[in-house]
């Protein structure tokens, strides 16, 4: 560095997946900026779809950490734990934080992930012992109102809400799931691929009132829109998330349901870059704008605004939504959009559906227990994202066996080789 040259300053908002994906991004083109980080939560970076297995004791705190101890220092990263970004000044580029503090930045992410979304519940106040399920902190008081007696109701049979319920059911006397929805998993399972989850967390001892859920509180009774009354001890409430959009919103930046960015995690705000589940990218499966929130995406979008941000050259063309989940030892993996064909293969151990639309692969929905159930869906994923024609492709094989066997050279060159 030529001693004309400044030290650029880095602020990144959130310290989850995205934000430390960014931190990789970053240092992947400059070694020497300055990084600093706004963490709300008080944890180093930690995976977050661990927290059910924390309570289901197969993991501890010191596992779920996305990254090894040294990692912050090792990247020269400043991180303020406990506190809060409260508004971007962008003409000045400064960013306020809770405290008073004012962070100067060259550039800013914006990795401030989602929020659970409470519905304005008559009589929620008076539920004693009622959480959310995002965080570890959720985890950790959850866990300390969990006794052999207690009678747990979940609002809400969506992925954070089933996978509470297993986390818990072994610490618990029952867990009823309840949701307006008529199947569990509605936004990623058709009703008979829901229908074969239900089952199976019904067999484990897990309780349902679907196409119902609760209209008012009275203490420790749900009082249901069936009129039906459930009584509990503890309330969790995992009906959904909203993206933390408001620094972006608040000063004209554009926002739909999440930040709006481009392929390179750029928002409409000069200097500012977004990424993770507060984001809303493209989905190249169904060519509509939304907000992916998973793991995978969170991570390319962070390494692409963090290199980006930092003089690089990255983009993220190929955004698509995919589910990874188990219960009881019973798995889904989803990926993409469910339209057009759908191609079907169905045996014992597992459930298959393909989709395909003007001859290429829009998605999948594998359910199954074991691994063989999902060989090949690497390969799959891999041509949804590229959107290669289905010409160069062995269908039938690669429903029954999967992999890159299913696909003839030139297509596995394209897709597996680097070849545009």
């Amino acid at each position: 560095m030529s001693g004309s040259e400044q030290i650029k300053k880095y602020v990144i908002v959130g310290n989850g997946v995205a934000g430390t994906a960014c931190i990789e991004g970053i240092r992947s083109t400059d070694k020497t900026g300055k990084i600093t980080v706004v963490a709300e939560e008080t944890h180093a970076a930690y995976c977050r779809p661990l927290i059910s297995y924390y309570l289901e004791q197969k993991t501890d705190v010191c596992r779920m950490q996305y990254r090894d101890p040294g990692f912050y220092e090792r990247n020269g990263v400043d991180v303020l734990y406990g506190r809060r970004a409260i508004h971007i000044r962008s003409d000045v580029k400064e960013l306020e934080l809770d405290d008073g503090t004012v962070l100067p930045y060259d550039a800013l992410c914006i990795a401030a992930g989602s929020s659970p979304f409470v519905p304005p519940f008559e009589g929620l106040d008076s539920v004693g012992r009622k959480f959310s399920f995002m965080t570890l902190d959720d985890a950790l008081s959850l866990e300390k109102a969990l006794t052999p007696s207690t009678r747990v109701l979940i609002v809400g049979a969506g992925l954070i809400g089933l996978k509470c319920a297993e986390g818990i059911l072994g610490r618990v006397a029952s867990v009823t799931v309840c949701d307006l929805a008529d199947r569990v998993l509605s936004s990623i399972l058709d009703a008979e691929c829901a229908s074969v989850m239900q089952k199976n967390l019904e067999d484990n001892g897990i309780s349902f009132m679907l196409g119902d859920s609760a209209a008012r509180f009275d203490g420790n009774t749900a009082i249901m829109k069936s009129g039906r009354t459930v009584e509990f001890d503890v309330l969790v409430l995992a009906v959904g998330v909203r993206a933390n959009t408001s620094l972006i919103k608040d000063i004209g930046g554009e926002v739909n349901r999440g930040i709006v960015v481009n392929s390179r995690m750029e928002t409409s705000v000069p200097g500012i870059y977004a990424a993770g589940d507060c984001t809303e990218g493209n989905d190249v499966s169904s060519g509509a704008r939304k907000v992916i929130a998973i793991l995978p995406n969170a991570y390319f979008q962070g390494h692409t605004a963090g290199t980006v941000m930092a003089g690089g050259s990255e983009s993220l063309e190929n955004a698509i939504p995919m589910n990874s989940i188990g219960f009881f030892g019973v798995h889904a993996m989803t990926a993409g959009s469910y339209t057009g064909e759908m191609h079907e293969e169905k045996t014992e151990s597992c459930l298959k559906r393909l989709f395909t639309e003007d001859n290429i692969l829009k998605g999948f929905i594998i359910i199954g227990s074991g691994a063989a159930a999902f060989r090949g869906a690497g390969t799959m994923t891999a041509l949804i994202r590229s959107r290669a024609p289905l010409s160069g492709v062995d269908l039938e094989l690669l429903m029954h066996s999967g992999g890159a066997a299913a696909l003839d050279g030139g297509e596995r060159r394209k897709i597996f080789g680097g070849v545009v």
